[in-house]
């Protein structure tokens, strides 16, 4: 009727191997490093990160040489602290740029460097950034780009219609021809006089 003991530690041991792989699970979906990686810390100022997060890839010539280690806010502008493997090295001049990994995929930063023989070292600020292209302001200003384009083609419009009735003013004053108002009541009774 009851479990024997062999039993229950069979269970027992089954149930701690599938804790243990659960938590393994949950913290490489989380990408949660459980010893830090070796490295440096670069911070870096934009205007706009949309869609950027913690733990987001940092790239150099396509290769992943560290990760975005935190987000916060600095005078109005997006900061954040990315973790540098050690061993790679960034001059001074560099370009720190958020791109995405095709058209909706994930953002992450990519550095480009630059001419610059001073390296940037613990602490540091990457100075030149690229903000994140944001395709719903891209489609904003498209559509408003337009919708001007519309109302200058109105307003061209109303411009002919204007100069066409400057010309419809201008024919319309008085001329020498039989059927003016200023002309002799014989001369329009004339025409009617050679029909009888």
């Amino acid at each position: 009727m009851y479990a024997t003991r062999t039993t229950q530690f069979i269970v027992g041991i089954f149930a701690i191997l599938g804790i243990v792989a659960l938590g393994i699970l949950s913290i490489s979906l989380g990408k949660v490093a459980i010893l830090p990686v070796p490295g440096y810390t670069l911070y870096a100022d934009f205007d706009n990160i949309s869609g950027l997060k913690t733990a987001d890839k940092v790239q150099l010539a396509g290769v992943e040489i560290g990760k975005i280690n935190g987000i916060m806010l600095n005078k109005e502008r997006a900061r954040i602290a990315m973790r540098i493997n050690r061993g790679v090295e960034i001059d001074a001049d560099a370009i720190a740029a958020i791109k995405t990994s095709g058209i909706i995929g994930d953002k992450y930063v990519s550095i480009q460097l630059g001419p610059s023989d001073k390296i940037l070292k613990d602490g540091d600020v990457v100075r030149q950034t690229q903000s994140a292209f944001v395709l719903e302001d891209a489609i904003g200003q498209l559509i408003n780009s337009s919708g001007s384009g519309g109302g200058n083609g109105g307003g061209d419009s109303d411009k002919n219609s204007d100069k066409n009735s400057d010309k419809n003013s201008k024919s319309a004053t008085p001329c020498p021809c039989p059927c003016s108002k200023d002309s002799k009541p014989e001369t329009q009774n004339g025409g009617s006089g050679t029909k009888k």
